[in-house]
């Protein structure tokens, strides 16, 4: 006990770091405590997911990942959370990102500040591992209290019924089929996923072992696991990979990714690969009384080729969410991405730009230095009453901004105290910050 305590909270509660023991504890902990309203049983998903993650070996994850508040006179586990840690990039540049997840508190425990403390804690974990950015994924508002900002797309579907199903001809033989992929698959998946997500401006990168992982490595319950599945021809030639639900979930079958080989026509494969999935859940309804077959529902966020080939099939939209993202050393960062920045430049209306960019967050600032189309400095900067800078963003509102969830113009017509002195502050900030959505797949 001595070697994992981080710290007595005073009350008979402690903050320390998980082992293996506590295994048991935390399936029932986080099973309980993320229910959702209503319902009487545990989470079994969850549970499997926090079972898996202790338990079974993950590219990621260790045991000791968990922080656990536990009340040292009953032995209860009354708050917890973890840190997954993982990969991202800025368009070409990779990037640390610790994933806070499965936070939670026994309701008897609450506004005790016990995620506060915990949240300190996975803070200076990630730290440590060098990882530059954290991001989570949660209820509006809330994590904004430890230096979060909501600040990149977060999901967005579209959703098709049965009507819109594609009809096969009677004399025409399936052109595209779906098959399990095995780990022999796992290179051409890998591939196309790495085309697909040259697509976003911020994408999660997955190496070998977390494709292993996402084929094979959680149990069957796990919240989290999905079916990866390889579309090929009549023939066996592999064309593309789809990856989806292993079960129907409130009567839909869920499309997580869909992605074909460059030179593959988006609208020649589709339509069979839709056919599938349709057939597909109405053999899950067949064996769940409780379940019907109602809606397939493509997860691909705000922006993807199946929603234009597949325009009329997918009559119902589901908009994005945010993502919650906290940058703890927003200088570093913005010289770690400083290539991407630069190659925006080279290709706008200001190639070869030279100056400098005062930008203005009210308590604190940061100048920009560039020299013939570089970025040569990123400097703290403070303003004053006699210098505001070239353009100002209140609070976090620059991480929206600089992740392509808000463009400049949509950030001052939402904050009047955002603003930009001159046309050319205004134009460098849209060379360098477009607008684009993004859709991470992230590691849990």
């Amino acid at each position: 006990m001595q070697q994992t305590l981080i710290r007595d909270l005073g009350e008979g509660l402690i903050l320390r770091r998980s082992t293996p023991a506590d295994t048991e504890a935390l399936v029932a902990f986080h099973s309980d405590v993320h229910r959702d309203p209503g319902m009487e049983e545990p989470e079994k998903f969850v549970g499997a997911w926090v079972q898996d993650l202790m338990t079974r070996p993950h590219p990621t994850f260790s045991p000791g990942d968990f922080t656990v508040v536990e009340n040292t006179r009953t032995g209860k586990i009354v708050s917890s959370l973890c840190l997954i840690s993982q990969t991202w990039s800025y368009g070409s540049v990779p990037f640390g990102v610790g994933r806070p997840e499965l936070v939670g508190t026994d309701p008897d425990y609450r506004n005790r500040g016990l995620i506060r403390a915990q949240f300190e804690v996975i803070h200076s974990w990630s730290a440590e591992r060098g990882e530059m950015v954290q991001a989570i994924t949660g209820i509006p508002w809330y994590y904004r209290q430890f230096g979060y900002e909501m600040a990149m797309t977060l999901g967005g579907a579209r959703i098709s019924y049965r009507p819109q199903m594609p009809k096969l001809r009677d004399d025409e033989l399936e052109p595209y089929h779906l098959r399990p992929a095995t780990e022999a698959d796992l290179s051409f998946i890998a591939s196309i996923y790495e085309q697909a997500a040259s697509r976003y401006p911020v994408a999660c990168g997955r190496d070998e072992a977390l494709w292993r992982y996402e084929l094979a490595g959680r149990s069957t319950l796990n919240v989290n696991r999905h079916d990866l599945c390889i579309v090929e021809t009549a023939a066996a030639q592999e064309v593309g990979m789809v990856v989806l639900s292993t079960r129907l979930w409130r009567n839909r079958v869920g499309v997580a990714a869909y992605e074909l080989a460059p030179g593959i026509s988006w609208t020649d494969v589709t339509p069979s690969v839709v056919r599938h999935l349709w057939a597909l859940g109405d053999s899950w309804a067949a064996q769940d009384p409780e379940q019907e077959m109602e809606r397939l529902i493509f997860w691909l966020g705000a922006d993807h080729p199946v929603y234009r080939v597949f325009h009329e099939g997918l009559p119902q939209t589901l908009k994005p969410y945010a993502w919650y993202l906290r940058v703890p050393d927003l200088p570093g960062f913005l010289q770690h991405v400083a290539p991407v920045l630069e190659e925006r430049i080279a290709g706008s209306l200001l190639p070869g730009y030279s100056g400098k960019l005062k930008m203005s967050f009210y308590r604190t600032g940061l100048r920009l230095v560039f020299e013939r189309g570089t970025l040569a400095g990123v400097e703290p900067w403070q303003p004053t009453p006699d210098d505001g800078g070239d353009a100002a963003f209140p609070d976090l509102t620059f991480l929206q901004l600089l992740f392509g969830y808000r463009s400049l113009e949509e950030l001052q017509h939402a904050f009047v105290d955002c603003w930009t002195g001159n046309d050319e502050a205004r134009v460098l900030l849209e060379t360098l910050f477009p607008k684009r959505p993004s859709d991470v797949w992230p590691v849990s």
